[in-house]
């Protein structure tokens, strides 16, 4: 709450900057008395404080799970708070500062073209901004939750891998229901990387139970590869903008003319 008047300035820079993209004034506003008190110094705290406390709340969830395994298993605890914490957080920056922003800007120029300015209030805002914020968080735990599944062998990468085409399904109908727009660029830009981070979690689980087999993942011709693929990207970057007159900047794409 001492930071307040800081974290709302992140919080309505999306907004702020969609408005004056689109010519208007880049400000929200409320209509009720308590909307600013509520907003400000009550759920944007809250909000925050779920994603710092989010390794402490994870380790308790692995508390819970742990008296289930066994005990060379319950050496992962360190990597599983940390890599649950760490996609939790990076699902939120993703939202924040990819898909959040092209979804709001879509939002507000729909009415651009009929004279219809747009008047937005602070909860409203606000609302819609938790549930996307939130809603990656969660989505971009899958690899975890797919890797604990295996784990408590209630599934395996076969099986994952046989009904991939289910699972793309569903993860494009949760995409549909957290993306805050209908047009079918903002549902891929949701949807893309739920389904990238579906197989990653199939890889996981796929080392796990390699190595409860006692056998090895050729893990020296996947890295050659790998780094052919990292050094094809890093090349064609160099390219666009050492030769194509591209340059980075701070949002997505990260690389524009």
């Amino acid at each position: 709450m001492t930071f307040t008047q800081q974290l709302w300035d992140i919080v309505q820079r999306p907004a702020a900057a969609a408005l004056t993209s689109l010519g208007y004034p880049p400000y929200l506003i409320f209509t009720s008395p308590m909307d600013a008190f509520m907003i400000t110094w009550f759920k944007l705290p809250l909000l925050v404080s779920v994603f710092l406390a989010s390794p402490w709340i994870l380790f308790q969830a692995w508390g819970f799970i742990a008296p289930g395994l066994y005990k060379r298993e319950r050496r992962l605890a360190v990597p599983f708070v940390l890599s649950t914490a760490g996609l939790f957080i990076s699902g939120g920056m993703f939202a924040y500062f990819i898909a959040f922003r092209y979804g709001l800007a879509f939002l507000l120029g729909v009415g651009q073209g009929v004279n219809i300015r747009p008047m937005i209030t602070i909860t409203e805002y606000f609302d819609i901004f938790v549930n996307v914020i939130l809603g990656c968080g969660i989505v971009f735990e899958m690899p975890v939750l797919i890797f604990m599944l295996t784990l408590l062998r209630i599934t395996s990468p076969s099986f994952l891998m046989n009904h991939s085409r289910y699972a793309i399904l569903i993860i494009v109908i949760i995409a549909a229901i957290i993306t805050p727009t209908p047009d079918i660029f903002n549902l891929m830009l949701f949807s893309a990387p739920m389904v990238l981070l579906y197989f990653l979690g199939v890889f996981l689980s796929y080392l796990l139970v390699l190595r409860r087999e006692n056998r090895r993942f050729p893990w020296k011709p996947f890295l050659i590869w790998l780094l052919a693929v990292l050094a094809f990207i890093a090349a064609g970057v160099w390219i666009a903008v050492s030769r194509l007159g591209f340059h980075f900047v701070q949002q997505w794409p990260f690389l524009t003319k």
